[in-house]
């Protein structure tokens, strides 16, 4: 494993949801590089895999403002000050889809792009689905799309199920419930 580079500075910057940080870094060959990265803020992201059904799984359907068109994926959102992983993905399993879990499991961390992004969203299973919504800050209410686990190799190839995070998860998890047979 290779030595990790010695950072000699840091300089930050403000910028939205995220911080910019230029890392003035020495490899250990003597090489010196200044590199930049995005910096989260606040306190962290979940994503959340619900099964509804043994095999079916829950995805949402949501306005996408990057690509400006709707995407299907997995529901995730922000943590608050205070909560933990699985009770900000219970919250917002509730806010998007209508269901609560009796059962959630922490799987992993999944990071967005690791060569320039602090970010990581947390993985969560939820199971033993119940009705309870609570009010999400969506500006539309998001339609509910149960998917078969089996019909995975369908949805990657849709092209309106693009979005990176819920494909490694939705990969995750069927590695995951695989393993539990």
């Amino acid at each position: 494993m290779p030595t990790l580079p010695i950072i000699h500075a840091r300089e930050e910057v403000e910028s939205g949801p995220y911080r910019r940080e230029t890392l003035d870094l020495e490899f250990s060959n003597g090489e010196r590089r200044r590199y930049e990265r995005l910096k989260s803020r606040g306190h962290g992201a979940v994503m959340i895999a619900a099964i509804s059904e043994p095999g079916t799984i829950l995805l949402i359907r949501e306005y996408a403002a990057g690509m400006h068109r709707y995407e299907l994926g997995l529901p995730k959102g922000r943590m608050d000050a205070g909560e933990t992983i699985l009770e900000a993905a219970n919250r917002e399993l509730k806010e998007e889809t209508g269901f609560g879990a009796r059962k959630l499991t922490h799987l992993r961390a999944i990071t967005l792009a690791p060569t320039y992004m602090t970010h990581e969203i947390q993985l969560v299973l939820a199971e033993d689905l119940y009705p309870e919504r609570l009010p999400g800050d969506e500006p539309e209410e998001l339609e509910v799309v149960p998917w078969k686990l089996d019909a995975l190799h369908e949805l990657v190839l849709r092209e309106d199920c693009s979005e990176g995070r819920s494909l490694a998860g939705l990969l995750v998890v069927r590695e995951v419930l695989a393993g539990r047979r």
